[in-house]
């Protein structure tokens, strides 16, 4: 596809070596898009220039002006302002675009850079269900991946599972006093939500020991670190590190029936992974490169035999990376998989989808990888992002008052149920039909409202007002993808063929949809460059407005000149396949009829 941006600075160049007799190089000229207020499609800096013209501003914005418009075939008209040169392009410029790509499947599709790069995003502990904290962050994650592979870049997308720890003893323990043998089965839960249970039975049972020994005159610190419940689980989780059979056993049975609780609200979010690491398989990793590091005089070890990084001359703290007894901890393995997968792939960045708590972590991860001698740790990106919370405040795992992902699913699909029927758009389908709309309409409406915020903020959702037909919204969005659909129909039952157009006069809001059409690749690689999906989301949103107001002031249907007719309907089709493949980056299905 043409860069118009690209061509301007080319033939700038030509203009300044004509007209001062001067080579420029490509950061001398600022090209961008004109602002909306200002006639012209894009606006050219000359201040960088003025040292080479040796004129005022405004006079070097003339002849440059001037010297493009002789010499260059895409320029109708110029102005200037203020030392700013606004150059505007000639009608056929964006009517041949439109002619070239209103047809496409994949318009805006990059060329491929041979960049190799992971993301990594989930990372769930195997105590407890998927939250919507962790829909943020998968949704964040998978769009994320979905967009630099648009951009033209090869992509594998992980997990690394938390399945080991006290926190997955805890609720192994619970389930043993107090589970009476019960299974997914027998409940008739997912697997996640039966195990979440136990952990949350743990702490009410774990508060009820600490209240008691403090009842009994033991000071509150004291209670909570000898409570006979955590003792247990302690002595579990030694047990399952020494490889107990009896505690491997339980381990195993009970992480397999929160996997298959995981793959049921993976595939319900719709995202997915080339590889699952496990941390039960790689938190001994990083355990040799730290000892290698303490050989080499990189890292020191205390009299208790705990192995430290000293980062005080960097303006951050020691870190502990090998206990005394020898056991890692989350930084040695960060250390240990990061190693593992450079080495795996080849992978040119690493990022890592993570919440904002972990900030410090990821920069303390970056900083000890460099000082044990590898390179590639600049090339790891901590994606942080923002927490979020309910109208009702924040969520707390232990105290059982998260929002489970498929409990905020279910609710969501039947608040678009009840919307829909309210609306009666689609009384003519099946019930079948109807429910899988449903479900597209309540998950597009789920994940607009997550991705459409810049994912360093954090956010409040609120269900009710995320399935909405109308503002900044999934469902508005796709409403109109749906009446794009319909127009197309009724075109070809009405024998309209639109395959071919001529060059015909347009009018300025038909230019500025097929311009903003034109946007959709440079979107595509800010987005990918930010690391934010939100620069999507509220482009199609821009998009969507633009149409519906088209659509509201022309009629394509009923226009009467053919020729115009044909070209509305190839920049509603237009329109149409970029508002689909915008949405798929989000991870956002349309429907073809609402």
């Amino acid at each position: 596809m043409m860069n118009i941006i690209d061509i301007l600075s080319n033939e700038i160049k030509i203009a300044v070596k004509e007209l001062y007799n001067s080579d420029i190089d490509k950061k001398q000229v600022q090209v961008q898009k004109t602002r909306k207020e200002i006639a012209g499609d894009y606006t050219i800096n000359v201040f960088p220039l003025l040292r080479i013209s040796k004129q005022k501003p405004e006079e070097t914005a003339n002849a440059i002006g001037e010297t493009l418009l002789n010499n260059t075939e895409i320029i109708e008209n110029f102005s200037v302002i203020k030392g700013f040169l606004n150059i505007e392009l000639k009608q056929e410029i964006w009517i041949n675009f439109l002619k070239n790509n209103y047809s496409l499947q994949e318009f805006g599709q990059a060329d491929i850079t041979n960049k190799t790069l992971m993301i990594e995003y989930s990372s769930p502990n195997t105590n407890k269900p998927l939250h919507l904290g962790h829909i943020r962050n998968n949704l964040l994650g998978f769009s994320v991946a979905e967009i630099y592979k648009k951009a033209g870049n090869n992509v594998k997308k992980v997990n690394l599972v938390n399945d080991r720890g006290i926190h997955i003893c805890k609720s192994m323990l619970a389930w043993q006093k107090f589970g009476n043998g019960e299974t997914p089965e027998s409940t008739g839960l997912k697997g996640d939500k039966l195990v979440g249970n136990y952990y949350v039975k743990f702490d009410q049972e774990y508060k009820k020991e600490v209240a008691e020994l403090i009842n009994n005159g033991i000071e509150k610190e004291a209670a909570e670190k000898t409570a006979p419940l955590l003792l247990e689980a302690q002595k579990m989780l030694i047990k399952w590190e020494a490889k107990d059979p009896e505690v491997y056993s339980l381990w195993k049975k009970m992480n397999e029936w929160v996997y298959k609780g995981f793959d049921i609200t993976y595939k319900n979010l719709g995202v997915d992974f080339d590889k699952i690491y496990y941390e039960s398989e790689t938190y001994l990793l990083g355990k040799k490169i730290v000892q290698e590091g303490l050989i080499k005089g990189i890292l020191f070890k205390k009299d208790d035999g705990s192995i430290w990084a000293d980062l005080t001359n960097d303006g951050l703290d020691q870190k502990l990376l090998l206990r005394a007894n020898g056991t890692s901890v989350y930084m040695t393995q960060d250390i240990g998989t990061a190693h593992q997968r450079f080495s795996e792939f080849n992978i040119d960045n690493h990022i890592y989808v993570v919440g904002n708590e972990q900030n410090y972590h990821f920069q303390v991860l970056k900083l000890i990888l460099k000082k044990l001698g590898y390179d590639w740790a600049d090339n790891i990106y901590h994606l942080s992002y923002g927490m979020v919370e309910l109208p009702e405040g924040k969520m707390k795992s232990r105290e059982g008052t998260v929002v489970d992902a498929d409990d905020l699913i279910d609710e969501m699909i039947n608040t678009a149920r009840e919307k829909s029927q309210e609306l009666g758009k689609l009384d003519e389908y099946s019930d079948a039909e109807k429910e899988q709309v449903y479900k597209t309409i309540a998950l597009g409406a789920l994940k607009y409202f997550i991705l459409k915020v810049d994912p360093k903020k954090g956010m409040m959702f609120n269900p009710k007002e995320s399935i909405d037909f109308n503002g900044n919204t999934g469902p508005f969005i796709q409403y109109a993808y749906a009446r794009i659909r319909s127009i197309l129909r009724k075109a070809k039952e009405s024998n309209i063929d639109f395959s071919s157009i001529t060059s015909t006069e347009l009018n300025e809001k038909e230019i500025s949809l097929i311009k903003s059409n034109y946007d959709f690749p440079e979107t595509v690689l800010n987005s990918a460059s930010n690391n934010n999906p939100a620069l999507i989301a509220n482009y199609v949103y821009n998009l969507v407005k633009e149409f519906n107001q088209f659509y509201h002031d022309f009629s394509i249907l009923k226009e009467e000149n053919s020729e115009i007719k044909i070209h509305r309907l190839a920049i509603a089709n237009f329109t149409g396949t970029t508002i689909k493949n915008a949405m798929k980056l989000l991870g956002i299905e349309v429907p073809e009829r609402m």
